[in-house]
């Protein structure tokens, strides 16, 4: 085998691997959040993230969730999948992950499924998330189907759009455009391109916070 094909194979085995590392970073969020292991949460998050009102850092981001989880909620549980990886370099990737979550808050049972835009990043050796961005498609009680607009329904809250659409162009633009004729037919976006897309330019230039 030439050096060529020994590094090709090893960009490949490499890649392989980051997309194996990223879809696992997702699952451990997810139990790491509903198992409230406030370490294990805050670890998947660089030494520098960012929390929001200006705060930066582990011990911060391990504050706020604290304080969320433990006045919020008395219990929850996420299901992720759908989960799509592209990468930028070898360091960096973004993607986009469904999660459908239960939680049990104030004597009722909330329902939400929703979406994380996310920001990957490999530090030291490990992927991280460098940020994640919430997409909400809706919450309610589970004996309330959220009918209608502003489906975000918690108890305690008045109802409001969670944004679930709000950065995907093709759900406006399918309804507002109804085909006059045979349906355009675009070619298949290049590979590791599908998200940008969909998106359209800027789809890297979203503001993302975590949940």
């Amino acid at each position: 085998m030439s050096d060529e094909s020994s590094a090709r194979l090893a960009q490949q085995i490499d890649r392989l691997q980051a997309q194996e590392e990223i879809r696992q970073l997702t699952a451990k969020y997810a139990l790491a959040l509903d198992m409230r292991d406030t370490a294990a949460w805050v670890g998947l998050f660089p030494e520098d993230v960012r929390v929001g009102g200006g705060q930066v850092g582990r011990a911060a981001l391990a504050a706020w969730f604290d304080q969320t989880m433990r006045e919020r909620f008395t219990g929850t549980a996420h299901f992720t999948g759908n989960h799509i990886i592209e990468f930028d370099d070898a360091e960096h990737a973004h993607g986009v992950v469904y999660s459908r979550n239960e939680h049990e808050m104030d004597g009722e049972w909330v329902i939400m499924t929703m979406m994380y835009w996310d920001a990957y990043e490999r530090i030291d050796g490990r992927w991280l998330f460098r940020r994640r961005l919430p997409l909400y498609w809706y919450a309610t009680d589970l004996n309330k189907p959220p009918i209608g607009p502003d489906k975000m329904r918690w108890p305690d809250q008045d109802p409001y759009d969670g944004g679930w659409h709000a950065h995907w162009p093709s759900w406006q633009r399918f309804w507002d455009h109804p085909p006059e004729g045979p349906v355009d037919v675009a070619e298949p976006a290049p590979l590791g391109e599908f998200l940008a897309r969909m998106r359209g330019d800027g789809a890297q230039e979203l503001s993302v916070r975590v949940k």
